[in-house]
């Protein structure tokens, strides 16, 4: 496959025709392009160039209509338009020349956004236009038909079909805007009219261009018939053709066409919403009745949906007047019952039953639709007033009673040579007679399978099925001996008595054959009977299936993307509504359900079937199988009906229409039975050439097929996917090779083609706005990365932090390692947060102390709170007599003993913050000889009653920050701990119960403050929830894990540019372009050899710069 050589491109033509610069220059200027072209240049600039366009293209058009006139006339209208031009360019200039700058220059953007507005709506009524154009043209070509019939022009018999009528795909129902001048009964018949009359009428004419003459003043109007061989080379032709080609005009109507162009823009933007509602109006019945479907969700609402799904949308070529007819009756009768049943003398329809079955699904009259409701027929009488709108188009246009193509109608030998050849396949296909069948059961059976295609009562066939034969010769010879049988005397000669006992049996052998044939008769009587009603069930479904599969003409199209859009669709509103298709589930996140490790079943189950039919679709496409997507349609109409209006309601026991999450997945489901029954119906395409969004060359194919790429896995499956079922010779190496190659192409044959259509003025050097609009976000983004995690902790400390208070401080003494001292914890109201006054006067405290009041300054009074913790403990003191004495003997010993002093603060974490305790401890060191070991051993052993002074023991400035630790504030104590607040311990004794007590030393003991121990707590600002995973990596933290990831990305941009100049600065990928197109189109083919050469001719491209280069030329260069 690597063995490619130059000789591969020694065939390749370099002069190549490009037909699309041609079509491009003439193309209509967009509403985007006129706004680039003010981006660029100025608005005053632009209005300029687009009315000059406009005048260009008005003398161009007047030029065409001046053609057919005399010489002098065009050279007299060239003069007065030119001198119109001059005078609006007079006019122009004096304009611009008058008033002052600033004033003009507003008045040229207000009249710039004027016309960018009209261009819009321009731009929107074309688009519509373009949707409609097949329905205008069939509709113009109608119109001219029906005028024909109108004023008696006849046409010459034609001895062969017509050949000159619509195509299969202009047969859609069409309506137009004409003179109002028919009759109902031709306009009847006027879709059965061919238009080979209209080309006919040319002849009369001659050759020089369109005749003048008002039809309506002929009374009759002889057309000449075509030789047969010119009739030969005819083919169907579509109505845009037979416009475009049609040598003569009908006066009439081209004024009445001329009028309608001559309207505003409003009127012509309402004639295209018009035009596409009409041209789809069977698409609005469909909509309505699935919409009627999803609000009543009954069973008698049911019926439609199944029947459009499997019946109309699966017609071919369209919806038949049986289906139509049914749908019309359906739903008046329907009407009829729910009103019948609206009544309230019905037992079910009471107050107490209805109020008892208020929220049961499947109480009896609401699922069969018949309970009382409000507005119970308003979507009902929208769908018939929908189905009556539809109806008129197809009655207007002969298409209401035409079954079929529209084809002349065969002679009836032919069709009954058909049917008959029909009724043999079916025969041989699916029954098998017996060989013992007498020949005329078998004609009379042909004849009523002719009969069976041709006549419409089935009572009358079925009469003719069961005609008894007429009776045998012998029937009649036995029933004539029984009648003229008498009795004879008997005779004493027994000869006579032997021949009567022989003459007995004879008869009675006689008798039992007569009746075995009767038997036999009847069997073969009574088994027609049943073949010919069983055909007659059968022939219907059969011929349905029949054109489906095996078509006459097929427009293959390809909706597949639309298909896996839908798909995708509801795919997500599983993932994010899944609580809406379980039992006892609320309408939770589906993130923290899986961060909580658990599956729901129901979701499980729900997207793994969503995904494996996405697979089947897939392979299905692939494999261009027909009957496989028949069947899985017809699976999935019935088994996704039966899930959400039955299985769905008893699982989670809501009603379907109080459920809009599975209405919302149901609406979209319809959408793709919709589009998957429009393919089925047309037909796989032939050939499928790449992705579906590499069609069009724009920035929104550009954007989706980027973001297409960009999902994790889902191009890798695809690929894989495409190989597994495409016949290939490539490897699956190769084969991503080609689709990495065709990708990337792709993206560059997008971007030489805005360069095409918004072009840059050569020399002209980038506009401020330009360079300071891109290039100063691009610094600002780059600027706020670098300094993000700076940023961001002060933001969240000033602007968007939050205080989250202490809601609980604990405060423990310890002595060594045995029981507590003394336990204290107060809660939100012993914790008071500091006032403006309080604030104040802590300032003046630290004034003179710069050091200080710069901590101070970092927190305002609401950031700090006052503990007032109660100097008594709050727990008992429990220590057993033997460690009392061991603590005593340790206290006199000469190992060293610590006194600690431990705080913890506790926060709530829905305010915002990480961490939930933040805690932290003081320790002294009682080293031996410390007189406070003997002072607490004497207290211990009650020969002491005063307060153990402890210095240096209490810090009252705590900073609680938005970690774990909360450490004293070492600022605002002078020498650190030495500025620590001396306390007292003391033992307190009642009974035998003991407990200590801490307060304030050098403190007047009859004060209150001196028996309650005051911490002021600084409590630093902590992220809101929202910002909580962000704030916890702290200022290093987010530089590792951020900074430097997204600086590698960026890097990734701007570095090793060079090393892929060959591969995308390319001026024209046109060729490469047709060459991945030949490798997908010669694979579709099965030209598999010629696939591994085309492949070999790629690989050799990209390894050649020199042929790269060559075969990347402009093309209009040598």
């Amino acid at each position: 496959l690597h063995s490619g050589d130059y000789y591969l491109f020694e065939s390749d033509s370099e002069e190549e025709e490009d037909v699309s610069v041609e079509e491009q220059k003439h193309r209509r200027q967009t509403a985007f392009q006129l706004a680039y072209q003010a981006w660029v240049s100025s608005a005053k600039q632009a209005l300029r160039e687009r009315q000059q366009r406009q005048r260009e293209q008005r003398l161009e058009r007047e030029r065409q209509q001046a053609s057919s006139r005399a010489s002098g006339d065009g050279e007299e209208a060239g003069a007065g338009t030119s001198q119109v031009e001059e005078q609006e360019l007079g006019e122009e200039a004096e304009e611009s020349g008058t008033g002052s700058d600033t004033v003009q220059r507003i008045l040229d953007i207000l009249k710039f956004l004027w016309v960018l507005c009209l261009a819009m709506v321009d731009g929107f009524t074309l688009w519509l236009n373009m949707l409609t154009k097949q329905y205008v043209d069939t509709s113009t070509v109608l119109c001219d038909e029906r005028y024909m019939l109108t004023h008696n022009i006849s046409q010459m018999p034609s001895r062969e079909p017509m050949d000159d009528q619509l195509s299969q795909g202009s047969e859609s129902p069409t309506l137009e805007t004409c003179l109002d001048e028919t009759d109902t009964d031709i306009a009847n018949v006027s879709g059965a009219v061919s238009a080979a009359g209209l080309e006919e009428i040319s002849k009369l004419d001659g050759a020089q261009g369109c005749s003048s003459t008002t039809l309506s003043s002929q009374p009759t109007l002889q057309l000449e018939a075509e030789s047969r061989a010119s009739r030969r080379q005819r083919r169907s032709r579509t109505a845009s053709e037979l416009l475009s080609d049609r040598p003569y005009c009908i006066e009439e109507l081209v004024q009445s066409r001329e009028f309608y162009s001559t309207q505003n823009r409003l009127l012509k933007l309402l004639f295209a919403l018009y035009n596409v509602l009409a041209a789809h109006s069977e698409l609005v019945c469909y909509f309505i009745i699935v919409l009627n479907n999803v609000v009543t969700a009954s069973v008698i609402s049911l019926v439609l949906p199944i029947l459009t799904f499997l019946w109309a949308m699966l017609a071919v070529p369209r919806p038949s007047k049986s289906f139509w007819m049914t749908a019309i009756v359906y739903t008046e009768v329907m009407v009829v019952v729910k009103y019948l049943f609206q009544f309230g003398f019905y037992p079910w329809n009471s107050v107490r039953v209805t109020n008892m079955n208020k929220n049961d699904p499947f109480f009896i009259p609401r699922i069969l639709g018949l309970e009382k409701t409000d507005n119970y027929i308003r979507y009902d009488l929208l769908q018939l007033l929908a189905l009556f709108f539809h109806r008129s188009l197809l009655q207007r246009y002969g298409l209401w009673d035409q079954e079929g193509p529209l084809e002349e109608k065969a002679s009836p030998s032919s069709e009954q040579e058909k049917a008959k050849k029909e009724g043999e396949e079916m025969d041989a296909g699916v029954f098998e007679l017996d060989d013992n069948t007498p020949e005329p059961d078998q004609e009379a059976q042909t004849e009523t399978d002719t009969q069976t295609e041709t006549q419409t009562d089935p009572e009358q066939s079925q009469s003719a099925e069961i005609t008894p034969e007429p009776p045998s010769p012998h029937k009649e010879q036995g029933k004539r001996k029984g009648l003229l049988r008498f009795r004879k005397r008997k005779t004493s000669n027994k000869d006579t008595t032997a021949k009567e006992t022989k003459k007995k049996k004879k008869a009675k052998v006689k008798r039992s054959e007569e009746a075995s044939k009767k038997l036999k008769a009847f069997g073969e009587k009574l088994k027609g009977f049943f073949v010919s009603v069983v055909r007659n069930v059968y022939r219907p479904p059969y011929r349905f299936f029949r054109n489906i599969l095996h078509a006459e003409y097929r427009a293959a199209t390809d909706v597949y993307a639309l298909m896996f859009l839908t798909d995708v669709v509801d795919f997500i509103i599983i993932v994010f509504g899944f609580w809406a298709f379980g039992k006892h589930s609320a309408a939770t996140d589906i993130a923290s359900t899986l961060s909580e490790d658990q599956v729901p079943e129901a979701f499980l189950v729900m997207l793994l079937i969503q995904f494996s039919t996405m697979v089947i679709d897939r392979a299905l496409y692939l494999r261009k199988a027909m009957l496989g997507k028949l069947i899985f349609q017809i699976i999935l109409v019935f088994g996704i009906h039966l899930w959400m209006f039955f299985i769905l309601p008893a699982v989670t026991e809501r009603m379907f229409s109080q459920n809009f999450v599975a209405q919302l997945w149901y609406f979209v489901k319809c959408i793709y039975f919709t589009l998957s029954a429009y393919q089925i119906r047309c037909g796989y395409p032939t050939r499928i050439l790449g992705n579906f969004l590499t069609k069009k060359y724009n920035h929104l194919n550009l954007f989706l097929f980027q973001g297409f790429r960009l999902v994790p896995f889902l191009v890798e499956l695809r690929a894989v996917m495409d190989w597994v079922w495409t016949d290939t010779t490539l490897s699956l190496s190769n084969w991503m090779c080609v689709e990495d190659i065709y990708a990337n192409i792709f993206i560059i044959k997008c971007s030489r083609e805005t360069e095409k259509k918004y072009p840059q003025p050569k020399g002209q050097k980038k506009k401020k706005i330009v360079k300071y609009g891109m290039g100063g976000l691009i610094v600002f983004f780059l600027i706020c990365i670098i300094w993000f995690p700076l940023l961001f902790i002060s933001l969240v400390r000033s602007v968007v932090g939050v205080v989250n208070h202490p809601v609980d401080v604990t405060v423990t003494v310890k002595l060594g390692g045995y029981e507590p001292l003394f336990t204290m914890s107060v809660q939100q109201q012993s914790i008071q947060p500091y006032t403006q006054e309080q604030y104040v006067t802590l300032t003046k405290w630290f004034g003179d102390n710069a050091v200080a009041m710069q901590f101070i300054t970092l927190y305002s009074y609401e950031d700090i709170v006052a503990a007032n913790i109660e100097g008594s403990s709050g727990s008992v003191w429990r220590i057993s007599p033997p460690s009392r004495q061991e603590l005593i003997k340790e206290l006199l010993g000469s190992a060293d003993m610590t006194l600690r002093l431990a705080w913890n603060f506790q926060r709530d974490l829905s305010k915002g913050g990480t961490v939930e305790n933040t805690f932290d401890k003081h320790s002294i060191n009682l080293e031996r000889g410390n007189p406070v070991r003997a002072d607490l051993a004497l207290l211990l052993e009650g020969n002491r009653t005063e307060p153990v002074l402890v210095p240096h023991m209490f810090p009252n400035f705590i900073r609680a920050p938005n970690g774990a630790e909360a450490k004293p504030v070492s600022q605002l104590y002078e020498g650190n701990e030495e500025g620590y607040q001396n306390v007292t311990l003391s033992l307190k004794r009642d009974g035998s119960l003991e407990w200590w007590d801490i307060s304030i030393a050098d403190c007047n003991t009859s004060s209150v403050a001196c028996k309650v121990l005051r911490m002021d707590i600084f409590n630093d600002k902590v992220s809101p929830p929202s910002l909580g995973f962000l704030a916890g990596y702290g200022i290093m933290g987010l530089y590792v894990s951020v900074v430097l990831v997204i600086g590698k990305f960026v890097r990734g941009f701007f570095s090793e540019i060079s090393h892929s100049i060959m591969f995308e600065e390319l001026p024209c990928v046109d060729r490469i372009l047709k060459l991945c197109t030949d490798i997908f189109l010669v694979r579709e083919t099965g030209e598999l050899e010629l696939e591994e050469e085309l492949y070999s001719k790629l690989i050799f491209l990209y390894r050649s710069p020199e042929t790269m280069i060559k075969w990347t030329r402009e093309k209009n260069k040598d």
